[in-house]
């Protein structure tokens, strides 16, 4: 199958939705299938405000539609909402052409922090933007529930995945951690305003508090917390050794979607604290996570549940049968049953 994926956030971006989407296209490309990835690099394009490191395309429908059309492709599936996202859905309104969407992120809600309003204001936009596409791909049940509420009924299941070669708890923890008073408590993630960074430095549990990532709120949170560490941002075998040599993974969000982070703690056998939200409600049984609206009880009552529990529910998602879903969710263009009537 030919598959164009239209994405505004995309390499050398690093966000959970950066990491499904290359986890996917890799593994359609080991099972024989032909993406072509649209994204801002290929534009003229400019800095996000506060997220200089998201570039945002300034484009017109038409050189997406071109690219799309030059492609061919068998399936249209546009991942995000933003320039590109938009500029791919009015070319394929326009040519009649059928396309799927994703829900990855709750952009109201984080629009909603960063300008005061309230996300209501934001929702027409996200509601109209999806209300037209084959199928919206959801990851999580309590997502599909907000979306239901919010009137769109066209939703596919659409999971994640953990790679369980790289993230495993027999990797050796930093050498650092050696010398740190226990319980290590981690994040990892983007230091940012919605992600909610400082209710999990704010706690009182004993222990050490480790941060790995970076954002606008790395330096503010610095000066406010020193006796935290801030190991910045990490990859590969040096992210995997600090996911197992922690004693608990703190996911603090209020307003993912999903929380790839928490599968990747879990897969090197670190039991997770969470708020009791969209994304740790799906994602944590009571084996392997606790959820309280005071996150320093639900990181003492995390720190009781047993490492291997907790790679037993890392198992039960695979980028592989993620992949499987995505399939399943897209719409074909070539299937008249399903076209889409041109936009008047």
């Amino acid at each position: 199958m030919r598959i164009a994926l239209v994405t505004d956030a995309w390499v050398p971006q690093v966000n959970g939705v950066v990491r499904t989407l290359t986890a996917i296209t890799g593994e359609l490309a080991r099972r024989g299938h032909t993406v072509a990835v649209i994204s801002p690099e290929q534009f003229r394009n400019v800095a996000c405000p506060t997220y200089p490191e998201i570039r945002l395309a300034v484009v017109r429908s038409r050189a997406v539609g071109t690219r799309i059309e030059d492609f061919a492709p068998d399936a249209v599936h546009i991942a995000t909402e933003g320039p590109l996202g938009r500029a791919a859905r009015s070319h394929c309104l326009k040519a009649g052409r059928v396309f799927t969407t994703a829900f990855h992120t709750q952009f109201p809600d984080y629009l909603a922090r960063r300008t005061g309003l309230p996300a209501a204001v934001f929702w027409p936009y996200f509601r109209r933007f999806h209300r037209e596409s084959a199928g919206v791909m959801v990851a999580t049940e309590t997502v599909r529930a907000q979306l239901r509420a919010q009137g769109l009924e066209n939703l596919r299941n659409w999971s994640r995945g953990v790679d369980l070669t790289r993230f495993r708890p027999d990797i050796a923890p930093p050498g650092q951690f050696f010398q740190l008073p226990r319980p290590i408590q981690l994040y990892v993630g983007r230091v940012a305003p919605e992600k909610n960074v400082e209710a999990f430095l704010a706690n009182r549990h004993p222990g050490t508090k480790v941060v790995v990532g970076d954002g606008p709120d790395l330096a503010s949170l610095q000066s406010r917390f020193p006796e935290a560490r801030f190991l910045g941002r990490l990859s590969g075998e040096a992210l995997a050794a600090c996911y197992a040599g922690a004693d608990v993974f703190a996911f603090p969000s209020r307003t993912d979607t999903f929380g790839l982070v928490m599968l990747e703690a879990l897969a090197c056998g670190t039991p997770v604290a969470a708020f009791p939200v969209s994304g740790p409600l799906d994602v944590l049984d009571g084996s392997s996570g606790a959820m309280d609206a005071d996150l320093e009880t639900a990181i003492a009552a995390a720190l009781q549940l047993d490492r291997g529990d907790c790679l037993a529910r890392a198992r039960a998602f695979s980028w592989q049968a993620s992949t499987d879903q995505f399939l399943a969710a897209l719409a074909p263009c070539r299937d008249s049953a399903q076209a889409l009537p041109k936009a008047a």
